[in-house]
């Protein structure tokens, strides 16, 4: 299977640069991943999408303000740094540009010198472990420091950097916020629950496999990138009591989809546990754990654009996804979502 399977012209316009001020007001296209058959609606209408006994399930990871900026002891050269995940102790896996001006031993100054940062080392990615050194709270250190870690293709700023969170975000840890989940509000999810719809939380701390493009010609050869997940008691019961009366297990984004796979795929059940997940979802791959899909438009060619075809067809999604480019659909992190059921 080529890479180029999953390639399409999206104009640029199309990328959304801004959130909604309302986060309810995005378009929802509905796909019937049985017939292909795609409809038009609005986002607020995913409640007359569930029925009573499905359970909606949504990825209460925090993103951390990761991005930091700094200069490199000595020199004073300007350093850009992204936190992806936090290895042992205050070791962190970064990626870091220049990535040349930095070495074993390179020290990195963040504002008035509040934090520094040792390179202790290389990931395997090419980017570099850094050690933390500070006073006092890093989280709090790190609000004072950091900056939200928008993706590449966001030019403009955003002054208010929650709407970059979900209004359940919870346990902090993602490089990237879980963007399908940006959409919801508390007032409509009251609606949801209100109709007999379960909610249930997973935890997934998206990582560095959000901002990797897949670099290989056969989608086979991509490896993805470990990202560490969470599934509590409570979580496992109703999913599992889900199934037994046959309600719908709908994931909210890709993040907690790729969980739910995970647990079924290692267990054959759902159930309390943690771990790191490496999972590749693509065409060809039997889905275990998940009967619905909310999720947003993605980048041409991603792992994520993959995913979604394997849940629904090639051939449908990409017909929807030129269907949203005619209808002029927002695209990405902060555009329009797709629910398919």
């Amino acid at each position: 299977m080529n890479v180029d399977d999953f390639d399409f012209q999206l104009p640029e316009e199309l990328i959304a640069q801004t959130p909604l001020l309302d986060r309810t007001a995005s378009r929802l296209l509905v796909l019937n991943r049985s017939t292909g058959q795609v409809q038009d609606s609005t986002f607020t209408n995913i409640v007359d999408n569930l029925v009573e006994g499905d359970c909606l399930v949504l990825n209460d990871s925090r993103v951390l303000p990761a991005r930091l900026f700094g200069t490199k002891e000595g020199t004073g050269a300007n350093i850009e740094v992204l936190l992806l995940k936090q290895i042992e102790g205050q070791e962190w896996e970064t990626l870091v540009k220049p990535a040349k001006r930095v070495k074993k031993g390179t020290v990195i100054v963040f504002g008035e010198g509040q934090l520094s940062a040792t390179c202790v080392g290389e990931a395997d990615h090419g980017g570099r472990i850094l050690r933390m050194n500070f006073e006092g709270i890093f989280h709090e250190v790190l609000d004072q420091l950091g900056e939200m870690p928008l993706p590449p293709y966001i030019k403009e700023t955003l002054p208010d950097q929650e709407r970059y969170q979900t209004v359940y975000s919870k346990n902090r840890g993602s490089a990237a916020a879980p963007t399908a989940g940006l959409h919801f509000t508390n007032e409509i999810l009251d609606e949801i629950r209100n109709k007999g719809v379960h909610i249930a939380f997973i935890t997934l701390h998206v990582g560095l496999g959000t901002f990797r493009p897949v670099s290989v010609e056969n989608v086979e050869d991509h490896e993805m990138h470990a990202e560490f997940y969470q599934m509590s008691e409570e979580t496992a019961a109703t999913l599992t009591a889900t199934r037994k009366r046959g309600g719908r297990i709908v994931a909210v984004g890709t993040t907690s989809a790729r969980t739910l796979e995970t647990i079924m795929s290692e267990y054959g059940e759902f159930k309390e546990c943690s771990g790191w997940t490496s999972i590749f979802i693509y065409p060809g791959y039997e889905v275990k754990g998940i009967d619905g899909l909310l999720t947003n438009f993605h980048l041409p060619k991603s792992t994520l654009v993959m995913l979604v075809s394997a849940f629904a067809s090639k051939e449908f999604v990409m017909n929807a996804y030129h269907h949203a480019i005619k209808e002029r659909y927002r695209f990405f992190s902060f555009g329009d979502a797709m629910l398919i059921l």
